[in-house]
């Protein structure tokens, strides 16, 4: 896809999230989430909405999003709101996947990640992002691949292709208040890291400056 006006670009991530709306998932609780339609040369990719989400209409609305935007605060100055008016935050999947039998949030199957990938697709060719941050493992391998480690990427800035176009990816854990890993060695150096690296990013320098 040829590079959209911004105008254009509005009106696109309005259709695409149009039809995240309209989808319904089997098993899945609660109705799809999306953040703003913001033109947006930085892609943040979080996992799925949690419990909470669908009743704010937002997503990291609840306990890890504090933590994540804590994280900006800290890395280049960002508030909540600067943050979700300047980068355009997706997911591997737009509803809540649920709870498991144990009472954990339910991880998204092959199918479920499947049938989401579309949309993803279709945002990254309408914004054609220059920085990826892929936010926890599942969003992680879904840009990376499955192999690596939290502890082998996090912390790094990584030139990959994602859905046909090259990228900066600069990984993060996930911010979930049940994770120890960031708050822990090496999560924690690693982490710092990461936000050292995402403070000096190009991208970031030219949405905050």
């Amino acid at each position: 896809m040829a590079a959209l006006s911004r105008k254009a670009q509005v009106a696109a991530l309005e259709e695409v999230q149009r039809d995240i709306r309209a989808l319904r998932m089997p098993g899945f609780a609660g109705p799809p989430v999306h953040g703003p339609p913001v033109p947006s040369r930085v892609f943040l990719l979080g996992q799925a909405p949690g419990p909470h989400e669908a009743k704010f209409g937002r997503p990291f609305a609840w306990t890890a999003g504090k933590t994540l935007f804590a994280w900006m605060a800290r890395s280049f100055g960002a508030t909540e709101e600067e943050f979700r008016a300047r980068v355009y935050m997706a997911a591997v999947v737009r509803a809540f996947p649920g709870k498991t039998s144990g009472g954990g949030d339910r991880v998204p199957s092959p199918a479920e990640i499947e049938a989401s990938r579309g949309f993803l697709a279709r945002e990254v060719a309408i914004l054609r992002p220059r920085l990826v941050l892929p936010v926890g493992r599942l969003a992680i391998e879904q840009v990376l691949g499955r192999g690596p480690k939290l502890d082998q990427v996090v912390g790094r800035m990584i030139h990959q292709e994602y859905h046909g176009l090259k990228v900066d990816v600069i990984p993060l854990p996930h911010p979930s208040g049940a994770s120890t890993w960031f708050k822990v060695e090496p999560g924690r150096t690693l982490l710092d890291g990461a936000l050292h690296r995402l403070a000096s990013h190009p991208e970031i320098r030219r949405a905050f400056p």
